[in-house]
């Protein structure tokens, strides 16, 4: 079965579309979206308009492959409600932070709920579908398809979401800039214009320094100062064994039962030992 959505929010409608749609008409949806039977769709205005190639069938009276028209929208969220909400969102750095780089918080739907609405649907009145075939369920499968689609598309750009809720993409942005917020984060996010300046060369001009004095083999080895002492001993590594830790506990080529670190260890110090014992 193709898999239309990755994300959790796409996850989410189509969670909600299932609830309540038949199975098998589910099923004739999926196969509608992947086959190619959806010959364009698109969201304007709030609402997702698609042209779906049916199916001849002579039950209903269809003998030549028709050309279906299916509309897809969300209940709308008021101005003032939208109001509200963008005033929430703006005072968390991570909701604005997330969404002017065009991300879905994952806890937005904590914001919506503390004003009793909702981003994503739930249920079915959060869906309002229609299709010009002769179906009489609703969703039918054409509607199904159009769904699945459209949530492929939530995968890519989530901000479809807002828009089917009333708001746009640019609205959405242009409120959240205007808060302070907003203001100091999309400062950051605008990338100053670095300025053309003109080079003499591509290539790096060679300079002439200074050649080092050359001193006598005398001045060489009875220098003027003391040599350095001896570099005093280093300790012991204080892990044993690191490069081993690293096929872990049991690897797939130790058969024992006892941990390959611990022997491993154990043979370490045993050899660190007798080398102190040479010297």
């Amino acid at each position: 079965m193709a898999q239309f959505t990755r994300t959790w929010w796409g996850q989410r409608f189509i969670t909600a579309l299932e609830e309540f749609t038949d199975t098998a008409r589910l099923g004739r949806g999926r196969s509608y979206a992947s086959g190619g039977r959806i010959l364009r769709h698109e969201l304007k205005n709030g609402t997702v308009t698609a042209n779906v190639r049916g199916s001849i069938n002579p039950y209903f009276g269809v003998y030549k492959e028709p050309i279906y028209t299916t509309r897809v929208t969300m209940p709308p969220i008021s101005a003032a409600d939208w109001q509200a909400l963008i005033a929430d969102l703006s005072s968390k750095a991570s909701f604005v932070a997330k969404l002017l780089l065009n991300e879905v918080p994952d806890n937005i739907e904590d914001v919506f709920a503390r004003h009793d609405l909702r981003l994503l649907p739930n249920r079915q009145h959060d869906f309002t579908t229609s299709c010009s075939c002769p179906d009489y369920a609703n969703p039918c499968k054409h509607i199904a398809g159009v769904c699945y689609l459209l949530a492929s598309d939530l995968d890519r750009d989530p901000f479809l979401l807002f828009e089917l809720r009333g708001l746009s993409r640019e609205q959405l942005h242009t409120e959240l800039a205007r808060s302070p917020l907003g203001q100091i984060l999309a400062s950051e996010l605008t990338t100053p214009e670095v300025p053309i300046e003109q080079v003499e060369s591509f290539y790096p001009t060679p300079h002439v320094e200074a050649a080092i004095p050359v001193l006598s083999l005398k001045d060489f080895w009875t220098g003027a100062r003391r040599l350095p002492a001896a570099n005093e001993s280093t300790s012991p590594a204080s892990v044993p064994a690191l490069l081993i830790k690293k096929s872990g506990d049991f690897p797939d080529f130790w058969p024992k039962s006892t941990s390959f670190i611990a022997t491993m260890e154990e043979l370490y110090e045993r050899v660190r030992s007798k080398s102190a014992q040479l010297k």
